[in-house]
């Protein structure tokens, strides 16, 4: 068994909101993990009869309070992300992700590049639209840091964007019955139909307001 396949079993022993606040700030800092395998298998389990889960009391899982701690548990990862970016710097940040335990953690210099490349081209929105994007979801909050961006700004854009996406990681696991292989094949299509949603939301409005300063 890998470490992650460990974590799951682990998880599914041990599912509460205490677990799953803290898996999701392992997925959302330089710490691999697949948020698909916390926020699914627990809506999937709140939305049972028998969902009573037994740790130092008995307690029912809600799949809006899932939703609101693995938010926490997002947004906690991207300000470790974020911090630490600041703090160490360029140079430093690089330095690790192209090590051996950068590797370990799935990162590279490349990867970190491109993720600053993307913050620099859609600016500040990058760390909400970028919540939605594999491979630059866990990524996004280290070139915010980099950047030194404003703190409020980006606590916003952040949980704005992992919450939208938890809400469908909940539902996905709902309706795939907590079947992991195809919540992670699904989740796929799905960010790529809200990114292309949000495209279309921000055509409307540049065209609406076109519209509105050629009538002027």
């Amino acid at each position: 068994m890998t470490i992650v396949d460990n974590i799951i079993a682990w998880y599914s022993a041990h599912m509460n909101y205490a677990s799953i606040t803290a898996l999701m700030t392992i997925e959302s800092s330089f710490i691999p993990f697949p948020s698909e395998v916390v926020i699914p298998p627990a809506a999937f389990v709140a939305n049972q009869p028998d969902s009573v889960l037994y740790a130092t009391d008995s307690y029912i899982l809600n799949v809006l309070i899932i939703v609101l701690f693995g938010t926490l548990g997002a947004m906690l990862g991207a300000i470790i992300n974020y911090y630490l970016s600041c703090w160490l710097g360029r140079p430093i940040i690089y330095k690790f992700a192209d090590s051996k335990l950068g590797h370990l953690c799935l990162l590279s210099g490349e990867k970190i590049a491109r993720a600053e490349e993307y913050f620099r081209e859609h600016g500040n929105i990058s760390t909400f639209v970028g919540r939605f994007i594999p491979g630059i979801r866990q990524l996004i909050s280290i070139p915010a840091g980099l950047a030194k961006m404003k703190l409020l700004p980006f606590l916003l854009y952040t949980f704005l964007g992992a919450f939208i996406w938890n809400c469908v990681l909940a539902l996905l696991g709902y309706v795939a019955a907590g079947n992991i292989e195809l919540i992670k094949e699904y989740s796929h299509e799905l960010s790529v139909a809200i990114l292309i949603l949000f495209g279309i939301v921000l055509v409307y409005f540049v065209v609406k307001k076109i519209i509105a300063s050629t009538k002027k």
